[in-house]
């Protein structure tokens, strides 16, 4: 029933896309997030809920991490993230947003952040 909704094969093409043109900003977080570096919470890039896409996402916790750059700061893309947050919700997942400055200018933060909520989600499930 997972693959109902996630990760499906349909969506394949956009996620290797979205992997190999990552931005700088994804790659960077990317490094510190790979391999259970962060809370020992295994993270997968590129993850499809239905036709949206996250960034990162930890399955184990049901945590989405979302990079927002310039283009999501219109009113039309503010409605758009809430919206689709909404629709990703449903599956009981909790989407983080952080700006690509947050990334650049304070990754620790970020990383702090990140870990809090992912330890309070895997106390919660």
């Amino acid at each position: 029933a997972m693959t109902k909704h996630f990760n499906k094969s349909s969506e394949t093409p956009k996620r290797k896309w979205l992997r190999n043109n990552a931005p700088n900003v994804e790659r960077k977080l990317w490094q510190h997030l790979k391999s259970k570096q962060l809370a020992d919470v295994k993270f997968r890039r590129q993850y499809s809920v239905d036709a949206f896409v996250i960034d990162f996402y930890a399955p184990s916790c049901k945590l989405g991490i979302e990079i927002d750059g310039d283009t999501h700061f219109t009113q039309d893309a503010l409605e758009y993230d809430r919206k689709r947050s909404r629709y990703i919700a449903q599956f009981g997942i909790e989407i983080i947003r952080f700006t690509n400055a947050d990334v650049y200018k304070n990754i620790e933060g970020v990383l702090g952040r990140i870990e809090e909520v992912a330890q309070r989600r895997s106390s919660e499930l």
